[in-house]
């Protein structure tokens, strides 16, 4: 029987699915500013989102942290434990000074962020099969698994809300994963390695971190990039991928990893896609995604520039123009002709009308 959780809790039907928290930026004496990710990007991501009036705080949905119980559906107590230790969160997150703090600060300023993050990602899937769509402003810790940790990920985030559907939600038994991040997604894929019911579709750059062998057995529909790959190449790659990947499985869920570390420039990525080559392929994914009434839960995952969180805004604020964000289920017959609320922010209730 499945623990009590309080991320599957009712969501009022004025919020839009896009799930995010303040606790989720990482801020502490500086530190945040020795990784090369902008640890304050969701909440930046959020703030152009209000800015826009796509979002106010009252249609935010706001992410619970997940609580060990919740965790402890995919990760080893083991695991849980080893992140008693700053050392062991300072390898995992790449932020060496951590060896040198207190744990209990470790929890409260890194892990609580993170635990907030993964709690919103789990919470998004169940928004997703009851409006068709959802968006966590955060999550997406592909590189971790079960029982390791890496790559700035301390919690299997895409794992857990997977599971969580398949255990708690009626009629899910099938689900996809198409990780676009520019890193293998090692970390679900270790998870799902014998899972059948996962299939996995991951696009990344094949010399970066971590390329993890084993965990790549794991993938069904594989696509190795080179150094420097454009948006042409890029676009045309994603497009033709989803597809097929869709017809070769049906999904009842999928869970896209958008990481916009792909963006030229980046220090770790290694590819060279341009600002809207990023809104494209966010585009292309959810437009095959709604044309075949398939509900997609979208995470941000890696993305280490200070302009990416502009990027990501902007990319959903396109999804929502191209009315791939209609609100409901989306098996209902057609699109609705309502159109949009004043201010630019989507009407409960309504499927949002392509324009």
């Amino acid at each position: 029987i499945s623990h009590k959780t309080e991320l599957y809790r009712e969501t009022p039907s004025t919020c839009l699915p896009v799930v995010y928290s303040p606790n989720y930026n990482i801020t502490f004496l500086g530190l945040e500013k020795l990784h090369p990710f902008d640890a304050g990007k969701w909440g930046k991501v959020i703030h152009f989102l209000k800015e826009e009036q796509f979002l106010t705080d009252e249609n935010i949905v706001e992410a619970q942290e997940a609580t060990e119980q919740d965790l402890l559906v995919v990760h080893t107590k083991h695991y849980l434990n080893k992140l008693k230790w700053s050392l062991v969160v300072a390898t995992i997150t790449e932020i060496p000074p951590l060896l040198f703090l207190p744990n209990f600060l470790v929890q409260r300023k890194v892990l609580r962020p993170l635990r907030t993050q993964t709690g919103g990602t789990i919470m998004a899937g169940k928004l997703a099969i009851e409006r068709g769509w959802a968006i966590n402003v955060g999550g997406g810790f592909h590189h971790c698994s079960s029982d390791k940790g890496g790559g700035f990920c301390a919690y299997a985030d895409i794992t857990l809300a997977i599971k969580f559907l398949f255990e708690r939600v009626e009629g899910i038994s099938k689900a996809t994963i198409i990780d676009l991040d520019a890193h293998q997604g090692n970390g679900h894929e270790r998870d799902f390695l014998d899972d059948d019911r996962v299939y996995i579709m991951d696009v990344y750059n094949r010399y970066i971190y971590p390329g993890d062998g084993y965990a790549k057995r794991a993938i069904k529909r594989k696509v190795e990039l080179d150094w420097g790959t454009e948006d042409q190449e890029y676009l045309q790659k994603v497009k033709q991928n989803s597809e097929r990947a869709l017809s070769e499985m049906r999904p009842d869920i999928i869970v896209y990893n958008a990481g916009t570390d792909i963006l030229d420039g980046d220090p770790l990525g290694g590819l060279s896609i341009s600002p809207q080559g990023i809104i494209k392929r966010d585009e292309i994914v959810f437009r095959v995604a709604r044309q075949q009434g398939i509900p997609i839960l979208m995470v941000t995952s890696g993305g280490y520039q200070r302009k990416t969180a502009r990027i990501i805004a902007d990319s959903i604020l396109n999804l929502h123009w191209m009315g791939l964000l209609g609100s409901g289920a989306t098996n209902e017959a057609g699109p609705s002709t309502a159109p949009g609320a004043a201010g630019g922010s989507v009407s409960m209730g309504t499927r949002l009308s392509p324009r």
